[in-house]
């Protein structure tokens, strides 16, 4: 043993049992730490105490206080008083002073000071366990960061170990999952998350493997509460968490936070839909515009539309009937052949595959809908009607779809009535397939606006039809 390291065990006596490791304790410390014998001489000074002052062992180990060394003389007396203090009283006392260096710089220092009792009982010393000051404010910090996000935090915050399972949930994040703190500990993330939770495996996964992302993710996942199923866009980031007492990283599991975003990309997909249909509309008007057919004018309307929209359209109109008055609501007895009002379909697109919507041959093929159709229903309305097939298996679909006259693959339709000059001259129907989701009302706000343009084209093509 050196002779700095026979100093640093003085107390012990380098040949009595339990030196040595007594010796290996302190210089393994990542306190630093010094302590005092009942006069105030310095007894043991370990390693780290000496990588903050630059006073090795043998240079401390011996002196009285820190007068003429590691102290300016008009502080030291205090100093060390201060530190002394604490063998005739109860628990830890905590001071914060400056020390020099030995090179000659001051440090701030914060110490936590405790007295030795002796084998009789009797006050024998202290000890004192001290830091650097900004170092001891980083890890309270540390320690404040962490407590506020598992308390207050405004977004989630959840720790999920190597086996994917929440150690650690905040309210935030437990409220966001449906569930309280402490029922999601140890949980499957399967459990708690309908779908979605591949991609959300998926990325914890890559951060275990890679580290984190450099971005932020956002996931969309359907929650299950007990109120239902929910479904939610999640702004996420992830931070690999590692050991930092392990020679080399040892991951620990992922950090994983997150904030519902779900309104703000719900608005921003309603907005840039609301855009695409404006744009649609003004295009479909320039293009409308340069047809000479007016009739031309009506498909071109439907053939925008179309796109993004909806996968089919048909264009059923009332049957001319001469002699009568404006066309009334159709009989909802679809076989009675004497029925004022009966509707022809005058264009549709192809059903096989994408086109352009195409006018029907020959003034169009009457369509005998049966009673209670949903076109039929919209002309009773003057109004748009929208239906979806019932869920069943789908082998059940084209079976639905064929009992109203629509493709086989149809699943979603949206009926909407085309208006002009206080007449209904028809219905325009939209279709999707099981691809898409069901029509909603602002699709249905969206239909409205192209059939009122084709009404107006097909009005006009009537009315010149009948002039000629």
């Amino acid at each position: 043993m050196s002779a700095s390291r026979s100093e640093t065990t003085d107390a012990a006596g380098p040949d009595e049992p339990g030196s040595d490791l007594l010796a290996a304790l302190l210089d393994g410390m990542d306190a630093a730490l010094c302590a005092f014998d009942a006069g105030g001489v310095i007894t043991h000074w370990n390693r780290e105490a000496e990588r903050i002052l630059g006073w090795s062992a043998a240079e401390a180990v011996g002196r009285h206080g820190f007068a003429g060394w590691a102290a300016r003389t008009a502080d030291a007396d205090d100093v060390l008083a201060r530190l002394m203090a604490a063998m005739d009283s109860e628990g830890r006392h905590v001071h914060e002073f400056a020390l020099l260096r030995k090179d000659g710089g001051r440090v701030l220092l914060r110490t936590q000071s405790a007295g030795v009792r002796g084998a009789d009982g009797k006050p024998a010393g202290v000890y004192c366990a001290f830091s650097e000051v900004h170092a001891q404010i980083d890890l309270e910090r540390s320690i404040a960061l962490s407590e506020a996000l598992f308390a207050d935090a405004s977004w989630g915050v959840v720790l999920v170990d190597v086996d994917l399972r929440p150690t650690v949930v905040n309210t935030h994040a437990a409220r966001a999952l449906g569930s309280g703190r402490t029922t999601v500990l140890g949980r499957p993330l399967g459990e708690m998350v309908v779908q979605g939770v591949e991609e959300l495996e998926a990325a914890l996964h890559h951060v275990l493997a890679e580290g984190a992302p450099t971005g932020l993710a956002e996931l969309w996942v359907t929650i299950r509460t007990a109120d239902g199923e929910r479904r939610r866009c999640w702004r996420s980031g992830f931070l690999r968490l590692a050991s930092p007492l392990a020679e080399e990283p040892v991951p620990l599991g992922v950090g994983w936070l997150f904030t519902d975003v779900t309104e703000a990309r719900l608005a921003a997909q309603e907005a840039d839909r609301l855009r695409f249909r404006s744009n649609q509309l003004h295009r479909a008007a320039r293009a409308a515009a340069e047809c000479e057919d007016a009739r031309e004018a009506a498909t071109t309307y439907l053939d925008f539309a179309l796109a993004g929209f909806a996968d089919h359209a048909l264009v059923d109109l009332v049957a001319d009937r001469p002699g009568a008055g404006p066309p009334q609501a159709p009989s909802l007895d679809a076989a009675d052949p004497d029925a004022p009002v009966r509707l022809v379909r005058a264009a549709a697109s192809p059903t096989g595959g994408s086109g352009p919507v195409v006018q029907s041959a020959g003034g169009g093929i009457p369509v005998r809908y049966l009673d209670g159709h949903p076109a039929l229903r919209a002309m009773e309305r003057i109004g748009s009607v929208r239906t979806s097939a019932p869920p069943s298996p789908p082998a059940q679909s084209p079976t639905w779809a064929a009992a109203r006259q629509w493709p086989t693959d149809t699943v979603h339709a949206l009926c909407t009535v085309l208006r002009s000059r206080g007449r209904s001259l028809g219905v325009v129907t939209f279709l999707r397939g099981g691809s898409r989701s069901a029509f909603e009302r602002s699709d249905a706000v969206y239909a409205e606006d192209v059939t009122i343009r084709v009404a107006a084209a097909l009005d006009l093509a009537r009315t010149l039809r009948d002039d000629s």
